[in-house]
C-alpha cells in the first residue's frame, strides 16, 4: 500500500503582537478563516482612559478582519464590557 505524500501547508495565515495587552492570530480553515484575538483587559481599578484606549483598540483589530471571518476572543475578563450597549455592535448580543 502506498501513500500519496502531500506538501503540508500551515494553517496559519498572520500572527501579531498588536501590544502588551493584545494578540490576533489569523487562522486558515477548510470553510472559513479564523482570527483568534487574545486581550488581557485592565481591571476594574485601572483608569477609564486606560480601559477606553484599550477598547478602542480592539474594536480597530476586530472590524480590521472582513465580516465574513469566524472571529473568537480570548478575554481574561478583568473587566467585563460586553454588556455595555455600546460594544454590541462589535461583538454581538450572544457574546
Amino acid at each position: 500500500m502506498s501513500f500519496a505524500h502531500h506538501k503540508t501547508e500551515s494553517a496559519v495565515k498572520k500572527g501579531e503582537s498588536v501590544s502588551d495587552k493584545m494578540s490576533y492570530m489569523a487562522l486558515r480553515s477548510g470553510w472559513c478563516n479564523i482570527v483568534l484575538l487574545n486581550v488581557h483587559a485592565p481591571s476594574e481599578e485601572k483608569s477609564d482612559d486606560s480601559k477606553d484606549s484599550l477598547y478602542e483598540e480592539f474594536e480597530q483589530v476586530f472590524n480590521h478582519f472582513p465580516k465574513y471571518y469566524m472571529k473568537i476572543l480570548v478575554w481574561d475578563f478583568n473587566a467585563i464590557f460586553w454588556r455595555d450597549d455600546i460594544f454590541k455592535t462589535t461583538v454581538g448580543n450572544e457574546s
